[in-house]
């Protein structure tokens, strides 16, 4: 009985830490906006999320979709510089700091 025990908290143990490093995370969304597109955009992170509301980002949360606003938005920004590996990251960045969240990046 305490085997069982013994391996289901390690199953739940292990399961927990897989499914935090797999969600985006905020802060790395930042991180990227300053150093890939701050320059290119020409403000910084804070004015980028806070283009939109966060239903308005939730429309947009579609990879496509939110790589074509990112452009419209940043005009200089090439679709081939947007890696689909960050677009979660930038994307839970903006959310999270949309113009009617009340949260204020530091960047």
């Amino acid at each position: 009985m305490t085997r069982l025990l013994k391996l289901m908290l390690a199953g739940a143990l292990v399961l927990g830490i897989a499914s935090s490093t797999a969600s985006a995370d905020v802060v790395k969304g930042q991180k990227i906006f300053i150093k890939k597109f701050k320059a290119d955009c020409g403000f910084n992170g804070a004015k980028f999320a806070s283009k939109h509301t966060q239903a308005e980002w939730e429309a947009v949360k579609d990879p496509a979709k939110f790589k074509e606003e990112f452009i419209k938005i940043c005009p200089k920004v090439k679709e081939s510089q947007i890696k689909d590996k960050w677009i979660p990251h930038i994307y839970d960045f903006s959310y999270e700091f949309a113009n009617d969240s009340g949260n204020v990046p530091s960047c």
